[in-house]
């Protein structure tokens, strides 16, 4: 029998905030996070627009000395410093907990592709001998797990998934698996990047798969809208502090909603475009409703991979009709890309906190700059507003490059 799993803990870094209480406020206030990039010279490039999070050298200093920050690169530094944030949230005391019960996975799409272009740079002028001899610790994907292993002496599992832009999602659906089946009673998940950097943003723009709305930057990511024209490019973390249930009631903790489904599944079609009829990313819908025990109809609330993309906000609506027939009517569905843009590994983590936040609180985040509906894209999107909805069972859905698709299913926690 699986065990239950609840969400004890958060923390988050995103162009709309550096705490889970400025996230969420400015997600209600209609806010968007996508500005003119700042961080390189643009000038020749065919995108202008990101997702940065400023002012992250002053907010990195309250956490981690200079002397180790030169240790680990920028996506590191967002998934060590949010991991610090939902450990402290969490109020867990690793004094008192057995640490090969406490594990860690994380996930990334890119790794350190900061580190790689200025070592590459360092290697191309001034040679192979010039080369720092923290290269290889600061770009492997797999040092922001561990970092966090590190730092909070955790020492069970420890792993990190890489699926593109399902990565956090499947992250914390391996690291529910590894409570259900008893293999840890706590773990610290999400996910964390930083491929807002001349390749990361040069290589996307490449594949024509950003907006070019540099015009208008807070109005450039505009999911399921009929003059969507690709993605906005961001940056950030998010880190949550999975339990089992019985644990976290034990040492009177918090708890922010619980976890009762996931589904994974691939496409296996082609490299970076969905399959048009969501045949894949249907099956992940199933399989989470059922390792969730539910049935379509029990669904309130979705929040959709949405990226702003022509091919792939079609192929999700189309997704969830074919889930949810005629109930898919009745589901509040919404994008928070619309206003943090694409944090590509790291967008399912920050979003899943958007949806512990609507199951506690009762309101459903909106899709901004919904102004002229693809008539394809006719289901409730929850346009431009917020809306007040209790809602009691919600579904995640996460879809990347690769054809991975990844679906969670949360509830909100009733108590007992």
């Amino acid at each position: 029998m699986k065990r239950r799993i609840v969400v004890t803990g958060l923390g988050v870094a995103c162009p709309l905030g550096l705490t889970v209480d400025e996230y969420w406020s400015r997600l209600l206030a209609c806010e968007s996070g996508i500005s003119e990039i700042t961080s390189f010279d643009h000038t020749a490039f065919r995108v202008h627009i990101g997702g940065e999070i400023k002012d992250w050298d002053e907010h990195l200093a309250k956490y981690i000395e200079s002397r180790e920050v030169k240790k680990i690169d920028r996506f590191t530094q967002f998934g060590l410093v949010t991991s610090i944030d939902a450990f402290k949230d969490s109020g867990l005391d690793m004094s008192k907990e057995d640490p090969f019960r406490c594990g860690v996975i994380t996930a990334t799409g890119i790794g350190g592709l900061k580190e790689i272009e200025e070592q590459h740079l360092r290697l191309l002028n001034r040679g192979p001998r010039k080369i720092s001899a923290f290269t290889v610790p600061k770009m492997m994907p797999n040092a922001c797990s561990g970092q966090i292993s590190i730092m909070h002496g955790m020492r069970g599992m420890n792993t990190t998934v890489s699926t593109a832009c399902a990565s956090a999602t499947n992250a914390i659906g391996d690291a529910m698996r590894a409570i259900w089946f008893d293999d840890a009673e706590v773990m610290m998940t999400g996910g964390c990047e930083a491929a807002m950097t001349v390749m990361g943003v040069s290589a996307f723009a490449a594949l024509r798969a950003l907006s070019e709305r540099n015009d208008e930057p807070k109005r450039a990511s505009r999911p399921f809208d009929v003059n969507r024209d690709g993605f906005v490019l961001s940056e950030g973390a998010a880190s949550l502090v999975l339990e089992e249930l019985e644990h976290a009631k034990a040492r009177g903790a918090k708890i922010y909603g619980e976890l009762i489904g996931y589904g994974a599944t691939a496409d296996a079609g082609h490299i970076t475009q969905p399959d048009e009829n969501g045949t894949g990313a249907t099956r992940a819908v199933e399989l989470a409703l059922k390792s969730a025990g539910l049935n379509p109809e029990d669904i309130d609330y979705v929040n959709s991979h949405g990226t702003s993309t022509p091919l792939g906000d079609v192929a999700e609506t189309r997704t969830l009709k074919n889930v949810f027939g005629d109930h898919a009517k009745n589901l509040s569905v919404t994008s928070n890309k619309s206003q943090i843009g694409h944090l590509l590994g790291a967008s399912g983590g920050v979003e899943m906190i958007s949806v512990l936040k609507t199951l506690g609180e009762g309101v459903v985040t909106p899709t901004i700059n919904l102004e002229d509906p693809d008539p394809r894209c006719d289901l409730d999107y929850t346009p431009n507003q917020p809306r007040e909805r209790e809602i009691k069972y919600a579904l995640k859905n996460s879809f990347g490059f690769g054809g991975h698709n990844a679906c969670l299913i949360a509830a909100r926690y009733d108590g007992t």
